[in-house]
């Protein structure tokens, strides 16, 4: 009896989409755009070799959609009228693909006046019957009504077991089943359809029945059993909206059940049989990939025509630009001649003659990836478990130290002891003669600093992802910068998930209980594709323009942060304890105050019942009700309210704050001080921010309130220890400085040359006079221009009517044209580019700088305004840092501990007596942080505080 048979069913038009968003427009070398076929294409081929690895499909077929209307548009008209016609760059392109799919000599099947849904849905039943399983490629909703369906009746003659049906999300390489199904509607998947009814779809512009979300909608069907029923059931509910809602719009969840019901009897095109995978003939696929410039795909396929030398044709910029050459490199290096990973070729290291065989081999590659496992995300806390090396392709292996049970008593495997191990391995990691590389690389440092193990020199391929390729993704795929997505991504590999290994929520178990082959292939592999990403990437720097970024800016940083986060800050936890009663006595009173001012009691923080409150009870106007049906009550509607002499509404932001403040800080710092250092230890990302800042995460430090006195207040709870002293060091209005030079605005510069305070400077040009009047406008303008705001926004900042803020903006620029003319090349360069670029060489990409969409070009184009600006900024305080510490080393003052970088501002701890000594030379590091790279027309201001407390520094 032969095996069973197993049937995949790719839901092609969501790959389309999907590969449309990720990648920056590409054409081939007829000027055709090409970028969605490519995606598609190195999708499909990735689906394809994973199939072919794993347990895979004996039959394949990609499933499209012919047009935008099926027979549900003659059942309801509006039917996905809300739907924007495609990019004008992606209509070409459709074609193309089906072009592709057929170069893997796969069946494309397609209908008019039926969806790609209710073709799959059609074939999955037709080969169920026959007793074939099927798993569909999607992750579409609409189609998990068939998970889990095994086919019971009306089976082909001679079928005695029907088929199943199954899902593969090929985004969180996840199997989707029947369970998987009921965790995310909470129903079964036969009762998923009347799930859809009720809740609708804006998507698809099934109208469902409004204000009935997927909890409400879900909680009906699973009570009542059916659709129909939970519609019975409204005629016995107590008087509520969801009664009425349910009564009223019974009509509209009754025709959304027609509509999002499958059709599962289409005339089908191809027969099963003809599905059956034989394996790619490779002269089709060549003549597809050679004819569109395909080139690194062809070089995989083997049967390319160019030298091993020669790049793909790709241009990703031409569509845009013909001349932007250095920003396509990105996608145009084709990967090396590697085989495949392979995890069976992981070594355990369990005795010391295997780990000195290995640093001996480390010592001979003279580059070698590290990873280190741990027992917890804090570095400050974790407990190294093991330790993974990679010197090449398949040359990896894995060290477990402290891996058995927690239990004191239980079994634990053979494995060289933990401080003889890292002993061995010190040499290696110090030495200057070999390389390592390593992926977040900061974590790793701090979890071995803990152990005495110093690293140098280091490579980071997530900080060289981010120099080459910050913002550039649309999506998931390459979007970010993990490990996991730059595998995707670069190498086309999904590394084993750790949730695979260490389960999830409270089945979670410790990495040191994993069992050891199961360890040595994640560990292993995560420092292989480290290995590997590094040599991928790092050859672009040179060839993108990344070199000098990454070199001079963010790779000596990487020690430097991790350093400052071993250091911590000490917190008062007293005085927070003493902050966080009075804020909830304070909270107290202003909810009376606020329900006072209702004139009943209600939930202040929910956004539905404070809403109501406002507009319908107490008839303030300009309330607008969004999708869900409630009113906005965010944070401009209290302002604008407040404007408006609401009493209510002021009372309700000071309760925001002060509730924000209470749950993120007061309550939340006392949690985060480290037991064993008693200082609170943040973690800073260096990839987190798209111009290049860092940002401050668990706890964050860098959005606590500076000029109000609540934040003021939380600030005076860090403090020195006993006998020192806080120095806070502040860049002074850096990023107006930087805006005089970038743009040359001779009228700044002067001001700055001088020492003038520059918005009394700007009040003077704008308003012929200065005051505290005029003076608060212009630094409103000074920023807000720099931020490429419009004429509204100005409008709402300076409380006028847009015309007149316009005439401002209008002024602005006549009175500082250079500023005008900045921000007009710079939107020009990005489009033609798109990238900015800072002084030091770093790029951010905006692939949305041309969308049609309005918000999201208009979205864009303010941030292309600013990150040049921004960017620098964030370079400069980085260079600092970077340079900080060495030199007051050299004066002998290598005892001071840099310990925070926030915004503009580097906080220090250090000896009250040093203060005179250490401030001049912070002074001057600073100060000429950007030089000898860059030159700048202004002088850089530092202000220096000092205090017993961060507040009482400034």
């Amino acid at each position: 009896m032969s095996a069973k048979k197993h049937l995949y069913l790719v839901d092609g038009s969501a790959y389309i989409f999907r590969a449309y968003h990720r990648l920056p427009p590409l054409t081939d070398p007829q000027g055709t755009p090409v970028g969605a076929v490519y995606g598609y294409t190195t999708m499909l081929w990735k689906l394809a070799d994973d199939l072919h690895k794993a347990d895979g499909p004996t039959h394949l077929a990609v499933i499209l959609d012919k047009s935008s209307r099926s027979f549900r548009n003659d059942l309801y008209d509006l039917y996905k009228a809300n739907r924007p016609e495609p990019p004008e760059d992606l209509v070409p392109q459709f074609p193309l693909i089906r072009d592709a799919t057929r170069a893997f000599s796969l069946p494309c099947i397609e209908e008019e006046n039926v969806e790609a849904d209710d073709m799959i849905a059609s074939y999955a039943r037709a080969a169920t019957r026959k007793g074939w399983d099927v798993t569909i490629v999607s992750s579409d909703k609409d189609l998990m009504q068939l998970i889990g369906q095994c086919a019971e009746d009306e089976l082909e003659p001679g079928v005695t077991e029907g088929g199943c049906i199954d899902m593969l999300d090929t985004m969180k390489n996840a199997r989707i089943g029947r369970e998987e199904v009921i965790e995310k509607f909470g129903v079964p998947p036969e009762l998923v359809g009347d799930v859809l009814a009720l809740m609708g779809d804006s998507v698809d512009n099934i109208p469902g029945i409004f204000g009935v979300g997927p909890k409400t909608a879900s909680k009906l069907i699973d009570e009542h059993g059916s659709l129909t029923a939970a519609l019975d059931s409204a005629e016995g509910m107590k008087a509520s909206k969801l009664k009425e809602r349910l009564i009223e719009h019974r009509a509209d969840a009754e025709l959304s059940r027609v509509l999002v019901t499958l059709k599962e009897d289409c005339p089908l095109p191809i027969a099963l049989d003809e599905m059956k995978l034989d394996g790619v003939p490779p002269e089709p696929l060549a003549a597809f990939l050679e004819k569109h410039g395909f080139t690194s795909l062809l070089r995989r396929l083997g049967a390319g025509t160019g030298s091993p030398e020669r790049t793909t044709n790709l241009d990703p910029q031409k569509a845009v630009n013909k001349g932007a050459e250095a920003s396509s490199e990105g996608n145009r290096q084709p990967p090396p001649e590697w085989p495949a990973i392979d995890r069976s070729l992981y070594e355990c290291v369990q005795s010391r003659e295997a780990l000195d065989r290995w640093i001996a081999r480390a010592f001979a590659a003279r580059l070698v990836a590290v990873d280190t496992e741990t027992s917890a995300l804090d570095a400050m806390q974790a407990e190294l478990v093991g330790v993974s090396l990679a010197t090449g392709p398949g040359e990896a292996c894995y060290i477990p130290l402290a891996h058995g049970g927690t239990d004191m008593f239980a079994e634990r495997p053979q494995q060289v002891d933990r401080a003889e191990a890292l002993e061995a391995l010190k040499p290696l990691l110090a030495s200057d003669a070999v390389l390592k590389v390593f992926q977040n690389g900061k974590y790793d440092l701090n979890v071995l600093a803990r152990y005495g193990v110093a690293v140098a020199p280091i490579d980071d391929t997530m900080i060289i992802s981010f120099a080459l390729d910050a913002g550039r993704s649309l999506d998931g795929i390459g979007g970010g910068h993990g490990m996991d997505e730059l595998s995707e991504r670069h190498l086309g590999h999904t590394p084993i998930p750790f949730k695979e290994l260490c389960g999830t929520g409270k089945k979670a178990i410790p990495f040191g209980e994993v069992p050891l082959d199961k360890a040595t292939a994640y560990a292993a592999e995560d420092a292989e594709v480290t290995w590997r990403l590094c040599k991928l990437l790092k050859p672009r720097l040179a060839v993108e323009g990344g070199t000098r970024v990454y070199e001079r800016v963010d790779r000596p940083l990487v020690p430097v942060v991790a350093q400052m986060e071993r250091h911590g800050i000490k917190v008062d936890h007293s005085r927070l304890a003493r902050l966080s009663e009075e804020f909830a006595t304070e909270t107290a009173k202003l909810e009376a105050q606020i329900h006072q001012l209702a004139g009943e009691e209600f939930t202040i923080g929910s956004p539905k019942q404070l809403g109501d409150i406002l507009f319908d009870k107490l008839g303030h106007k300009g309330g607008r009700k969004g999708k869900s049906g409630q009113y906005s009550t965010d944070q401009a509607v209290l302002e604008r309210l407040s404007g408006d002499g609401a009493q209510i509404a002021d009372r309700v932001l000071e309760w925001r704050q002060l509730t924000k403040l209470r749950s993120t800080y007061t309550e939340a710092l006392q949690a985060a001080i480290n037991p064993h250092t008693g200082r609170v230890h943040t973690s800073y990302s260096l990839v987190g921010a798209q111009t290049g800042r860092l940002s401050s995460t668990d706890p964050n430090l860098q959005n606590i309130p500076i000029r109000t006195p609540i934040g003021r207040q939380i600030r005076e709870a860090f403090v020195p220890e006993e006998g020192n002293v806080l120095l806070a060091a502040d860049y002074s209005q850096i990023e107006l400085r930087l805006a005089a030079h970038m743009a040359d605005v001779p009228e700044l510069k002067e001001a700055f040359a001088h020492g003038e305070d520059i918005h009394s400077r700007t009040a003077k040009e704008m308003y012929g006079t200065v005051d505290r009047d005029t003076r608060a406008k212009a630094k409103t303008i000074n920023f807000a221009i720099l931020y490429g705001i419009s004429r509204w926004g100005l409008a709402g900042r300076l409380g006028v009517e847009p015309d007149e803020a316009q005439a401002v903006i209008d002024t602005y620029f006549k009175r500082f044209p250079g500023i005008q003319s900045y921000i007009h090349e710079t939107l020009e360069s990005v489009r033609e580019r798109g990238y900015s670029e800072t002084l030091f060489g770093r790029k951010t990409w905006f692939p949305r700088i041309k969308a049609p969409n309005q918000a999201e070009r208009q979205g864009s184009e303010r941030a292309a305004i600013n990150a040049p600006i921004q960017g620098t900024s964030a370079d400069i305080i980085k260079r600092a840092m970077v340079r900080m510490m060495p030199a007051l080393e050299q004066a002998g003052l290598g005892h001071v501990k840099m310990l925070l970088q926030v915004h503009d501002e580097l906080v220090f701890e250090l000896p009250e007596g040093d203060v005179a000594t250490a401030s001049p030379i912070i002074e001057r590091v600073m100060a000429t942080a950007a030089e000898p790279s860059v030159k700048l027309s202004v002088p850089l201001g530092i202000e220096i505080g000092t205090g017993m407390s961060w507040d009482a520094a400034h």
